[in-house]
């Protein structure tokens, strides 16, 4: 499923990786380069397979282990209350 944050999310790539602003409350999350390509693949349309499938062919990773990185980022986002 692609993702979409609310619209008091904003989003902004850095030389780090991607940085995450609640303009709700100011709070931020600093993404490192794997979870912005997965935020980036998933704010692009892709779905789960697509950011997995991603990480894969970026990172040299096995596909369980991507498997795991989508699905625990997407649930962390998803219960911080960043998505809509």
């Amino acid at each position: 499923m692609a993702l979409r944050f609310g619209d008091k999310v904003s989003t902004a790539a850095t030389d780090y990786g991607t940085v995450l602003l609640d303009e709700r409350n100011g709070q931020y999350w600093e993404l490192n380069p794997t979870a912005g390509l997965i935020v980036t693949t998933l704010l692009a349309g892709g779905d789960e397979t697509a950011a997995v499938d991603a990480l894969i062919a970026e990172f040299g990773i096995d596909r369980t282990r991507a498997e795991q990185d989508v699905a625990t980022l997407v649930e962390e986002l998803r219960t911080s209350g960043l998505t809509a």
